[in-house]
């Protein structure tokens, strides 16, 4: 077979000029074009890739923002109940203060009532029964209570230790203002002359005295001055029978004390001498 090298030459050049035309007009645009795609696809990925990061980085925000409020209102609410406790703890610890004060006043008052109640009691029944006793001694002894208080109180100031009386004297020297001499009641002129006379002969010296009456002292005499004090009064004897009914009736009151009077029912009751 023979072989046309004219025509093969002619192919061959066909050829490259074919390729070259469809490089040329074909392959390179369609190569442009690809390359202008794939940047393109290139660029709209990188953009959605910054968009999706923008919106990753949105969301972390308000993810975080999220648990910052929680957070903020946690503690807001933990904050607000702390206080409310507190709040309720310190109304509570007034209501109690307040609540203990007006008991405590209360009991202050009834206790008061109590006491003056007790006093005026006293103070009725001490000049009861001292009335009684007046008019019975007044009977029995044929003179005048007064006048036997009188005596017991010269008594009494002739009795005393000698460093009382020394003590005592000293005062009514020194005192700028006359002795004050109180009583139960009035005294009569010749009782109190006999108490400035008694004075006198204590004291060895001339003393200023000035009498006033004190119903407090219920039937009795008191010498007084510069701080200095001498008393008697039928008050002391009743204070001290009161003392001893009390140590009587607490002694009573004790459970021991009951049991065994309760084991003994024959034996006498013990009565205050």
């Amino acid at each position: 077979m023979l072989i046309d090298w004219f025509t093969v030459g002619a192919q061959a050049l066909n050829f490259i000029i074919l390729v070259w035309l469809l490089r040329r007009f074909l392959y390179k645009p369609i190569l442009h074009a690809v390359d202008a795609r794939e940047e393109l696809i290139a660029k709209e990925l990188a953009e959605a890739n910054a968009k999706k990061a923008e919106a990753k980085k949105e969301r972390d925000d308000f993810e975080r923002k999220n648990v910052e409020i929680d957070q903020q209102r946690a503690g807001l609410l933990s904050k607000a109940t702390t206080d409310a406790k507190a709040e309720r703890q310190q109304l509570l610890d007034e209501a109690r203060k307040a609540a203990d004060a007006l008991s405590a006043k209360r009991q202050q008052a009834l206790q008061e009532d109590a006491s003056n109640l007790n006093q005026a009691l006293r103070r009725r029944t001490e000049q009861e029964v001292f009335a009684i006793a007046r008019k019975a001694l007044t009977d029995l002894a044929g003179i005048s209570l007064e006048g036997r208080m009188t005596g017991v109180f010269i008594d009494r100031l002739h009795a005393m230790d000698a460093k009382a009386k020394a003590t005592l004297a000293d005062c009514v020297k020194a005192a700028s203002e006359p002795a004050v001499v109180r009583s139960a009641f009035a005294l009569p002129t010749e009782q109190r002359a006999a108490i400035q006379m008694a004075l006198e002969e204590a004291f060895s010296t001339q003393v200023r005295v000035r009498f006033e009456t004190a119903p407090d002292l219920v039937s009795g005499i008191e010498l007084a001055t510069k701080g200095q004090k001498l008393a008697w009064s039928i008050a002391d004897y009743l204070s001290s029978l009161e003392k001893g009914v009390g140590e009587l009736l607490k002694e009573k009151a004790r459970p021991g004390a009951k049991a065994a009077l309760a084991g003994q029912p024959g034996e006498p009751e013990e009565k205050n001498p």
